[in-house]
């Protein structure tokens, strides 16, 4: 073996992947503390999803407030994943709002 061998072989045993760096840090699933940031992490999805859509139906915070009955303070706070929102209130982001589909699979 050569010392790029060795070398590259010390940095792979380095190398952890995503899952067992989010469970070194917010432990194994399924318990307490992962499950709380996984819903975290799924509301900050929802906020992405929403803030792309309506950037790609070329709205601003406002007008899509505006169109579901909303605040824009609202649209932000979902936007960045600050607050949790009710699936009623999912659905009329983006099937009334951005006239999307959405579609709820459970595994």
């Amino acid at each position: 073996m050569n010392n790029k061998q060795s070398k590259d072989m010390k940095t792979k045993k380095n190398i952890t992947t995503f899952e067992e760096h989010l469970t070194k840090r917010h432990g194994k699933r399924g318990t307490e503390k992962r499950t709380e940031f996984d819903i975290k992490a799924k509301a900050f999805m929802i906020g992405e999803i929403i803030k792309e859509e309506r950037r790609l139906a070329k709205m601003t915070q406002e007008q899509l407030a505006d169109k579901i009955g909303a605040k824009k303070s609202f649209i932000s706070r979902i936007e960045s994943g600050q607050t949790d929102i009710q699936l009623s209130t999912l659905f009329r982001l983006l099937e009334l709002g951005l006239g999307k589909k959405v579609e709820l699979n459970v595994h």
